[in-house]
């Protein structure tokens, strides 16, 4: 069974009532970092299974008629198009594809926000282009001794200097294509605009992990953890809110070491700090809405040794370090994790040894273990799909659902006439493959329609799997894991 252990309607309904009630503590006007992913949280949903990786979003429009979103982007990540790997495309083009998907969901993209910004070309040519679209455009610019010199940064010559956001909305959510994109600084500069100008406003802050209110070596914050590992972001239990309430709550470091700096600032902003830690800085309730936490520690035990062999892999192709490796290595001993807690791990390795080549193994929802091998036709992971697909549709191995009469013509296809030198068929071609064969094969049909059951379900792999497949298994939900290998020996691997 795939088994829940967090309630998402739950979530949903406390998280908005939640900050309702701070945009009323601070008069009806609140700036919201909001840190993380909006609407494709994949990590919160694999490590509390039943939080949808859209469900921050679908908060938001349970307030859309309060909510305003001010994107924010740093003239540098323009000037360098910084690119997010996750989706191989710019931070500007992010921006607009943000600002798409907002408005399709029926959310007002107010503006957005040029932060440290200091007259590059390339920022002046997207604010153009962004003018021309009809979307308004702000400059924020560097500060000297931000965030440390409070004295300079709350005047007239440090936020003072930034432009003033104009906006209509009780609640501004600033939001960015990536993190260190000023999120907070925009927010401190509205707050400091405002007061100038008589307008009563605050701040509030939210990130979903850690969670405050779970245990600092708690599974899914040692999970967030392992996710931030190449950031050296490191889980603490929050002194502040310790000193202040006798309590204990989580935090992160950045969080506990700018504190005393902002406390600082909103006294000079405002007359008073209203907050008494970071803690109380964040509008989190999602360590609230967990119902099994048993599933949820499982769960994340699973994402801990993922983003490890992730790590692994990417140490072998230059993108990571041995810092990352050794950091990943020590959240698995505090969390107690195993390469045994990972069954797929043994069978494909079995596999593999039984073979003579790549292999690959998947645990379905009701605890099969399927695996696949590399054939003439197929790679390993072609295969554990269309085993997968059988099982669950209750298909016998004896049954072809792709006749060598589709395959082999398709094999030659690639080698003969589109110049491949490998005629193994991709995850993708094989669904196309299963596509057309369902047109005369019942079969390939009932097995076409068990896709949707593969979501969540977990898979690894004996050798670095292509680009093509590693794409198509995330959109089917698989949640894979690899062996730092490649299949051959060459030094170029595409």
């Amino acid at each position: 069974m795939n088994r829940v252990g967090f309630d998402n309607q739950q979530y949903l309904a406390t998280q908005s009532e939640q900050i309702r009630k701070r945009i009323a503590q601070f008069g009806g006007k609140l700036y919201l970092e909001f840190g993380g992913k909006l609407f494709d949280d994949y990590h919160a949903s694999r490590v509390l299974p039943g939080f949808e990786p859209d469900s921050k979003i679908r908060m938001l429009q349970q307030l859309k008629d309060d909510v305003e979103i001010v994107i924010a982007i740093t003239a540098t990540d323009i000037e360098k198009s910084k690119i997010r790997g996750d989706l191989g495309i710019t931070y500007e083009d992010d921006v607009l594809r943000l600002i798409d998907i907002f408005r399709g969901m029926e959310l007002f993209v107010g503006s957005v926000v040029i932060t440290r910004y200091t007259g590059q070309a390339a920022a002046d040519a997207f604010i153009q282009r962004l003018t021309s679209l009809g979307i308004r455009c702000y400059r924020h610019y560097p500060i000297a001794g931000y965030p440390s010199n409070v004295p300079h940064i709350v005047s007239d010559e440090g936020l003072g200097k930034n432009d003033y956001i104009e906006t209509s909305h009780p609640l501004v959510v600033v939001t960015a294509p990536g993190p260190g994109s000023g999120k907070m600084a925009t927010c401190l500069s509205q707050l400091y605009h405002d007061y100038k100008r008589g307008i009563t406003s605050g701040y509030a802050k939210f990130e979903t992990f850690p969670i405050w209110n779970l245990p600092l070596k708690h599974p899914v914050n040692l999970a967030y953890e392992a996710a931030t590992a190449d950031l050296s972001d490191v889980n603490m239990i929050d002194p502040f809110h310790l000193e202040a309430y006798g309590d204990i709550a989580v935090n992160y470091n950045r969080d506990v070491e700018v504190f005393p700096v902002l406390s600082a600032i909103f006294e000079k902003i405002q007359g008073k700090c209203p907050y008494q830690s970071p803690t109380d800085m964040g509008v989190n309730m999602a360590g609230n809405c967990i119902v099994d936490d048993g599933v949820c520690c499982e769960a994340s035990r699973q994402e801990i040794l993922r983003r490890y062999y992730t790590a692994c892999v990417e140490k072998l192709q230059g993108k990571g370090s041995d810092e990352t490796v050794d950091k990943l290595e020590l959240v698995m001993t505090q969390a107690k994790v195993t390469k045994e807690n990972r069954p797929v791990i043994a069978a494909a390795l079995e596999k593999a040894e039984a073979t003579g080549g790549p292999a690959s193994a998947m645990i379905l929802h009701d605890g099969r273990i399927i695996t696949g091998r590399t054939s003439d036709t197929l790679g390993a992971a072609s295969a554990m799909l269309l085993n997968a697909l059988k099982a669950l549709g209750g298909i016998g191995d004896q049954f072809e659902l792709i006749s060598q009469q589709v395959l082999e013509p398709v094999c030659r296809l690639k080698t003969e006439y589109m110049g491949h030198k490998n005629p193994r068929l991709h995850t993708d071609e094989v669904l196309m493959a299963l596509t057309i064969s369902a047109l005369t094969n019942p079969m390939a049909d009932h097995a076409q329609q068990q896709l949707p059951k593969l979501k969540g379900c977990d898979a690894h792999f004996t050798v670095i799997l292509s680009d093509v497949d590693a794409k198509l298994l995330k959109r089917l939900g698989i949640n894979v894991s690899c062996e730092p290998q490649y299949e051959t020996k060459k030094l170029y691997h595409k």
